[in-house]
């Protein structure tokens, strides 16, 4: 049975989604209809969610803006919500190092405030002079 014109929309994202991960066999798109419109909610291997999501979210908002131009063409609203696995991000989280926080060594508040740079204009400033020219002959 071939999905109604309505149901293009989840398998276009599975289209696209499977073609950028490893392992497509884990997408997964659940389709539901709301008061705001058809939720699109996209469920991939933790390994996948980098892939999926890309470079600052790039890839993301790219499938979200096609979404909403297939949308139009059907007179509906359609939002994709990517679904987080369990157990927070997977490998994006690892990826970045820890925060360590440096030991204090001077905990003294005047140590503090005389190291801190001031962010008050110096008085004294002057501006450059422009650098003067001759033409070349």
């Amino acid at each position: 049975m071939s999905p109604t014109p309505e149901e293009h929309d989840k398998e276009f994202v599975e289209y696209i989604v499977k073609e950028i991960v490893d392992v497509p066999e884990k997408v997964k798109v659940e389709r539901k209809i709301d008061e705001m419109g058809v939720l699109l909610e996209l469920t991939v291997d933790p390994s996948d969610m980098g892939k999926v999501i890309g470079k600052d979210g790039n890839t993301a908002k790219s499938i979200r803006t096609l979404l909403r131009v297939l949308g139009a063409k059907n007179n509906a609203r359609v939002n994709l919500k990517i679904i987080e696995p369990e157990g927070g991000r997977g490998d994006l989280g690892r990826s970045r190092p820890a925060k360590e926080e440096a030991p204090e060594e001077n905990s003294t508040p005047e140590s503090s405030t005389s190291s801190a740079p001031s962010t008050a204009p110096a008085d004294d400033f002057q501006p450059m002079e422009e650098e003067k020219t001759t033409p070349l002959e």
